[in-house]
């Protein structure tokens, strides 16, 4: 008989202590620690021999996904931003311990340069690139558009979008009938925050960027699929400047609590694989019941 989990209480029930980081927010500082499959994920091979890049990887939904594409046979290559070092080097560590190759790019994808750089050297060191997750984000509380500095606006938008389109620009050359591109969009791109309003226009964009680029790359054999997370609980959120919602936060999901990494992670490895040869320009909700 099958051993069933009640969804509403698989992970951390209840709201979240008050706390608050710097930016980018830091693995060993978010209490609790979120779970990114460390002790959960098992792989099965589907994606053996492949290489991905992902921005972003070296904590939260990143991590999780590093975890389980190196679980499914895959090398990996880890974008980060410098502050986040030491979380890199981990995300690292839990990959070669499921015996595959981990590189470490770290630098400010906002520079387009180290964009180009970053999918470079993935190709070099991992012998090519047949996985490409976009999925480097900043987010920031806003008290009214009034208060949005033009400097925080681009701050948002070259992290989530400009590097977005550099990095799948630099990468598109490389890439062969079979290999996939996923975007993380999120719920805020169709349910937008007021709070989050600089950083909802950016995943509303990614969901038409997902589509547009999936029409584009169709004949050739590249599929680009996109994500889209509800309330996870990550390093992003202490460092989002909203100390008061944490109690509360992802209590409003029909479900009844926010999301953890890991539960993203098969998501992604859905649609880095070939059980999903059919599916392109599609955008996979994870958001524990909100609708999209």
């Amino acid at each position: 008989m099958t051993d069933l989990q009640n969804p509403t209480t698989k992970f951390h029930t209840g709201g979240f202590p008050l706390q608050q980081q710097e930016q980018p927010g830091l693995t060993g500082a978010t209490s609790p620690r979120p779970d990114h499959g460390e002790d959960s994920y098992e792989g099965t091979g589907k994606l053996q021999g492949k290489r991905a890049l992902i921005t972003g990887g070296d904590s939260g939904i990143g991590r999780a996904v590093a975890i389980a594409f190196a679980r499914e046979g895959a090398d990996v290559a880890i974008s980060f931003l410098p502050e986040e070092q030491d979380d890199a080097e981990d995300t690292a560590a839990l990959v070669r311990a499921a015996g595959r190759s981990a590189v470490l790019l770290a630098g400010d994808i906002r520079n387009e340069q180290h964009c180009i750089d970053i999918v470079e050297h993935t190709t070099a060191q991992l012998g090519g690139l047949d996985i490409l997750v976009l999925n480097a984000a900043y987010q920031e509380n806003r008290n009214g558009l009034e208060t949005l500095s033009t400097q925080e606006f681009d701050r948002v938008f070259k992290t989530n979008l400009y590097a977005t389109l550099w990095i799948a620009r630099a990468a598109i050359p490389h890439l062969t009938p079979g290999s996939s591109i996923i975007t993380t969009t999120s719920i805020q791109a169709t349910n937008p925050s007021p709070e989050l309003i600089d950083y909802a226009m950016t995943k509303a964009a990614l969901v038409a960027f997902t589509q547009a680029l999936a029409q584009q790359l169709g004949s050739t054999g590249v599929r680009v699929n996109a994500v889209a997370p509800g309330p996870i609980w990550t390093p992003l959120i202490p460092a989002t400047s909203w100390p008061e919602k944490l109690p509360t936060f992802g209590q409003d999901t029909p479900l009844g609590r926010a999301g953890q990494p890991a539960e993203l992670a098969s998501a992604y490895v859905y649609l880095a694989s070939p059980d999903s040869s059919y599916t392109s320009g599609a955008v996979l909700p994870v958001t524990g019941g909100r609708g999209f």
